[in-house]
């Protein structure tokens, strides 16, 4: 009975859990079964992982009407993989929070990041999961006004600028979006995604289904903060409470991300977007910039948090890179990104929020010394800093690696030298903190403040993920077949004859 809804589980849960979460009261209670459902979700994910692996795409009919008339869940390699990154990193991010935000929200407000943070869980996981396109916008609601509530708690009160400026440029996104996904159903007559996808006829209503296609990209593109609509991205991640920033900047984006691969290969299509529109090129020349200018951007900030936001820019146009290639290998080793990247930014701003709650500042000074005082979570940093340049036995060198692969599969000597750039740019920014930890002292007027490590509860999901930035480095089996599958599956439901699609098998 159980495994017969198995796809419905990780929405239903923590949509569920979160009104209880907050009738629960008391912080400790509302962090213990916040953190047991975001738990038992993963355990879910990674169930519907293996199953599609096995048996492939797996179809599940909300109140039993069949699509395209009902609302159909739909899971697949590609949704599964991220859906278990997702749920992963929600269970540890909850797990650190309980003294993160004792540091950082005022006690009256626990109970209610609790119940946003698995509000904000439910509306990824339907992101993911949904095959229908207005349900996704409904989805993409959910988890946004989850978000704005999370940035805003903060005590420090420029989060409420931060939230105010998220939340105008979050709702341009959702109406462009929503306008795109109204087009389309007054072209087609249908909502169900892979209905779209049969029923859309380029020739018969080719304009308003390009104008569609335009809304949609520019609305994701806003959500998945690609540059040059990345703006809302650095100040929402400076001034959120430091657990939120580990969820946001391991997850949000990077199911927007996923959002961008259904829409171009489920709905309208290889040919139509990347052979037609020319898109291919457009994302490639707004990835390459992304990396360059907000790794330098990253490399003149002071605040930590500002630093590792402007990263995330960055490597959200590696993950868009490898889309723009049109392969299966570019495709692949932008979904491994994915993953990857949750790992890194995970452990990076779990690092920080631990400083900050020692030391009271995340400023690049204030790190002065740290590598002594406080020597695993600066070791923790240290690592994962390590994977974001794309270091050999880290995740980032395994995603550079197939990016690289990709590039070159195309004779494209010159983007495989950029890529190769972008991380030396990010060996400045990271460099820069491990300057300051390892080879600068504190202050005199601070030599007497004693400085120790965080508690163990922020301290373990922290390495869990840093050993988890090694093991995937190491042993890619689990990662590359996931992301393997999802690419194969992707490229068959299009017809685009592409000689480099045949090159990458």
């Amino acid at each position: 009975m159980l495994e017969q809804h198995l796809a419905a589980l990780p929405i239903l849960l923590p949509l569920i859990a979160a009104p209880i979460t907050l009738v629960l009261g008391r912080s400790s209670f509302s962090w213990a079964f916040a953190t047991l459902i975001s738990a038992c979700a993963c355990l879910f994910a990674w169930q519907l992982l293996a199953l599609a692996l096995t048996n492939g795409a797996i179809s599940y009919e909300v109140g039993g009407w069949p699509p395209p008339w009902g609302i159909e869940l739909r899971v697949d390699a590609a949704n599964a993989f991220v859906l278990l990154a997702v749920s992963a990193l929600s269970t540890l991010v909850l797990l650190y929070s309980k003294d993160s935000i004792e540091k950082e929200i005022e006690p009256s407000k626990h109970t209610l990041y609790y119940t946003a943070h698995l509000l904000c869980f439910a509306g990824l996981s339907g992101i993911l999961l949904t095959g229908d396109a207005f349900n996704l916008f409904v989805f993409l609601e959910i988890s946004s006004l989850a978000t704005y509530t999370m940035v805003s708690l903060a005590s420090d009160r420029r989060c409420l600028i931060a939230a105010f400026r998220y939340l105008v440029m979050g709702t341009i996104g959702a109406t462009f979006i929503l306008i795109g996904v109204g087009l389309l159903y007054m072209s087609t007559g249908t909502l169900n995604m892979l209905d779209l996808a049969n029923r859309i006829d380029i020739a018969e209503s080719g304009r308003t289904i390009n104008t569609g296609l335009a809304f949609i990209m520019v609305g994701v593109s806003i959500k998945l903060a690609l540059f040059p609509l990345h703006m809302w991205l650095p100040s929402a991640y400076t001034y959120a409470p430091s657990a939120v920033t580990a969820f946001l900047a391991s997850t949000a984006t990077k199911v927007a991300v996923y959002v961008m691969i259904r829409f171009i290969f489920t709905v309208f299509g290889l040919d139509h977007v990347f052979g037609s529109m020319g898109m291919d090129l457009i994302l490639m020349v707004l990835a390459i910039v992304a990396i360059f200018k907000c790794s330098y951007k990253a490399t003149v900030q002071s605040d930590v948090k500002t630093v590792l936001a402007y990263s995330s820019v960055a490597q959200i146009g590696y993950m868009i890179l490898g889309i723009s290639l049109v392969s299966a290998t570019g495709l692949m080793a932008g979904l491994i990104h994915i993953f990857n990247h949750a790992l890194m930014k995970g452990a990076l701003f779990m690092a920080v929020g631990a400083v900050f709650y020692r030391v009271g500042s995340v400023d690049i000074s204030a790190f002065r010394g740290l590598g002594k005082q406080m020597p695993l979570t600066m070791a923790a940093f240290t690592i994962a800093g390590l994977s974001i340049i794309g270091v050999p036995l880290t995740v980032g060198f395994v995603s550079k690696w197939y990016l690289v692969t990709a590039a070159l599969e195309q004779n494209q000597w010159v983007l495989a030298a950029l890529v190769l750039g972008g991380s030396l740019l990010a060996v400045i920014y990271i460099g820069r903190v491990l300057e300051a930890a390892y080879f600068q002292q504190r202050p005199e007027s601070e030599k007497t403040i004693e400085i120790k490590e965080v508690p163990w509860l922020m301290l373990a999901p922290m390495w869990v993920l840093v050993l988890a930035n090694i093991y995937f480095g190491v042993d890619t089996s689990l990662t590359t077949e996931a992301a393997s599958s999802a690419a194969e599956w992707l490229f068959q439901n299009n017809e685009m004859p592409l000689g480099n699609q045949a090159g990458a098998e």
